[in-house]
């Protein structure tokens, strides 16, 4: 294929971490299709993504290179503070009020649309992939007959759930708020409370905004998801015939990275070396390591970590735990019991900050993640094969767990019933020992998830089902260009 008949591809995520990992694997996987990508974003993300573009271009002589391209996006003027051009701005500083903010953020994201425009015009890709929170995104690209394809973030499972609950409202008709009831319509028999349910703001300004985004979405081109049909095959159908009109399994996108520099590298920011976390993991034995991380956007106060702590030693099992808590140098860390660092050594690793998640989840000597149910985590510890305890905070991260608990039962619940909307429920040491001893000792839980990876690794091999949707989207792609160019010539 000549360079002027290569697909080129638009990628314009959303400014959070958890949104751009997964777009720079797609990013990967379209250019292994042949296929040119350009990620667009501002200066501070750019640096982010730099080094492992870096990486991959010089990697891969014999594939298209990924290209960025700089977008301006002026902080003050848009109200927000100077270098605010990433959620982790907000989220890990304790200080600033991040609901306000993260609400300011996401409204801002209107700021790119004549840039955006100019661009469309100016170099007309073959398709924009843009972030469910860019829903302007659709009416622009139909402006210039580009097809836009929406990226969530998140699952098939997610998706229908919400749905079906924004349809039949069924909270509305449950005597307390903690009353449990069954998802209509959703396949499973799915049971969750109004407590754990994001759909109810309907009339505020993030309701309408909400609104805005299913709207466009269904006059969008189609929804492309990070999961694999063998994971959720009823929900998978479910979305296709009752939510959206085409949509396309491409994941698990976190097993487009198979070399070790890559799996080091996602997502990275300075933090843990990560040949010493792995040289702590080799002395382990096969298996005997929980693994637990929060994600990046919240920070226990300092008694529910102190209570984490307790309970990861009443378990028994050796640990890696992932504390986003910043302090500041030479500040004492009133969260960790006196001497508890110095008494777990050898059995307990901290790392506070980043962490080599993949390198570490696929490592043999870890046997279990404990997660807050984001959908990149999720979906790395079932790609590992790892049994999980389910610790929601909010968000879709709720219905996840259900996914996980209920429908693949690869994990138990900690014990948290509602959102962290400002505090969640607090954990005792006690359920925090119960559940981690439980899922390292779930022995039918560790091989339905062993089985899970298998799929998941099957799914994105030549020919597998993940493998295979996304060969017949470059297919139509290419078919739709074909279209415009006959036009053009008629």
């Amino acid at each position: 294929m000549g360079e002027s008949t290569k697909l080129h591809i638009f990628l314009f995520p959303y400014m959070a971490h958890g949104h751009m990992i997964p777009t720079l694997d797609m990013a990967k996987l379209f250019s292994t299709k042949g296929a040119k990508s350009t990620i667009l974003t501002t200066p501070l993300n750019a640096k982010i993504l730099e080094n492992p573009i870096k990486s991959f271009n010089q990697d891969n002589p014999g594939l298209q290179d990924i290209t960025i391209q700089i977008l301006d996006f002026p902080c003050t003027e848009l109200g927000l503070p100077q270098g605010c051009e990433n959620t982790d701005f907000f989220f890990s500083n304790p200080d600033l009020n991040t609901g306000d903010l993260n609400r300011k953020f996401l409204l801002s994201m209107e700021y790119f649309k004549e840039q955006l425009e100019h661009l469309l015009e100016t170099v007309r890709p073959d398709c924009l992939v843009a972030n469910m929170f860019l829903p302007w995104a659709t009416k622009l690209a139909e402006k210039f007959g580009v097809p836009r394809l929406v990226f969530h973030g998140t699952g098939y499972f997610s998706l229908c759930a919400s749905h079906c609950l924004r349809l039949h409202k069924p909270y509305k008709k449950v005597a307390s708020s903690s009353e449990p009831f069954v998802i209509p319509e959703l396949p499973g028999d799915i049971v969750i409370t109004e407590e754990q349910v994001i759909e109810k703001e309907e009339e505020s300004v993030m309701g309408k905004f909400m609104k805005e985004l299913r709207d466009s979405e269904r006059s969008s081109f189609g929804v492309l998801v990070n999961s694999f049909h063998e994971l959720e095959p009823a929900y998978s159908d479910f979305y296709k015939s009752s939510v959206a009109k085409r949509a396309w399994s491409i994941g698990p996108l976190s097993l487009g990275n198979r070399e070790f520099k890559e799996k080091a590298e996602r997502g990275k920011k300075a933090s843990i070396d990560e040949h010493e976390c792995l040289k702590w993991l080799d002395s382990k034995r096969c298996e005997s390591v929980i693994y637990l991380s929060f994600g990046t956007m919240l920070s226990f106060n300092n008694e529910q970590l102190a209570e984490i702590a307790a309970g990861l030693e009443m378990s028994g099992h050796d640990f890696i735990w992932v504390v986003n808590k910043s302090v500041s140098q030479g500040e004492k860390e009133e969260w960790l019991p006196e001497g508890f660092e110095e008494k777990m050594k050898g059995k307990g690793l901290i790392i506070r900050g980043w962490a080599p998640q993949v390198l570490i989840l696929d490592h043999q000597a870890v046997g279990g993640f404990l997660t807050h149910c984001g959908w990149n985590s999720l979906l790395e510890g079932v790609a590992s094969g790892l049994p999980m305890v389910t610790w929601p905070i909010g968000a879709e991260q709720f219905y996840n767990e259900k996914l996980v608990t209920q429908v693949l039962k690869t994990g138990v619940n900690v014990g948290v019933q509602k959102m962290m909307k400002p505090v969640g429920d607090f954990i005792s040491r006690e359920k925090v020992e119960k559940a981690v001893r439980e899922v390292m000792a779930g022995e039918d839980m560790k091989k339905r998830a062993k089985q899970l990876a298998e799929m998941a690794k099957d799914a994105v091999k030549e020919g597998g089902s993940s493998d295979s949707e996304v060969n017949r989207l470059m297919e139509e792609l290419k078919l739709v260009r074909m279209q415009k160019e006959e036009e053009k010539r008629s």
